[in-house]
C-alpha cells in the first residue's frame, strides 16, 4: 500500500491524540493531587468518572500515539467523547459540543482504519 496512506494514519493518530492530551493531562494532575471534584454524567460517582475520563483522555491517546493495539485503544476515547458530546453537552448548541464531536469522529476513523505500518503493533 502507498506509504502516504500509512503516513496519513500516523498523522491522524498522533495529532488527534496529542491534542486530546491537552484536555486529559490537567484531569490527570487533579487525580494525582487528590482533587476528585469532577462531574458525574452517568451516575457512577465522580471519582470513577474522573478515572475513566483520564483513561480515555490520557492513557489511550498515549497508546494511540505509539500505535499499540490501536483499534482497541481507541474505544475508551470514543466512549469518553460520546459521553461528552451527547450527555454532558447534550442540550447545548452544536457550537458547544462540536469539539467533542470532532474528537469522536477522529477516534472512530482511527478505530476503523487501524494503526498502519508506522506503529509499535506493526513491528
Amino acid at each position: 500500500m502507498n506509504p502516504t496512506y500509512h503516513f496519513g494514519l500516523l498523522f491522524l493518530r498522533v495529532t488527534f491524540s496529542a491534542m486530546m492530551l491537552t484536555h486529559g493531562i490537567p484531569k490527570l494532575m487533579n487525580l494525582v493531587q487528590g482533587n476528585l471534584d469532577f462531574g458525574d454524567p452517568l451516575g457512577i460517582g465522580s471519582t470513577v468518572s474522573l478515572i475513566l475520563t483520564v483513561i480515555g483522555e490520557v492513557i489511550c491517546p498515549l497508546l494511540l500515539i505509539i500505535g499499540f493495539r490501536v483499534r482497541l485503544s481507541a474505544i475508551p476515547s470514543i466512549i469518553v467523547m460520546g459521553v461528552a458530546a451527547f450527555v454532558v453537552h447534550g442540550n447545548d448548541p452544536l457550537a458547544r459540543k462540536e469539539l467533542a464531536l470532532l474528537y469522536l469522529f477522529a477516534f472512530v476513523a482511527i478505530a476503523l482504519l487501524g494503526a498502519g505500518r508506522y506503529s509499535v503493533s506493526r513491528r
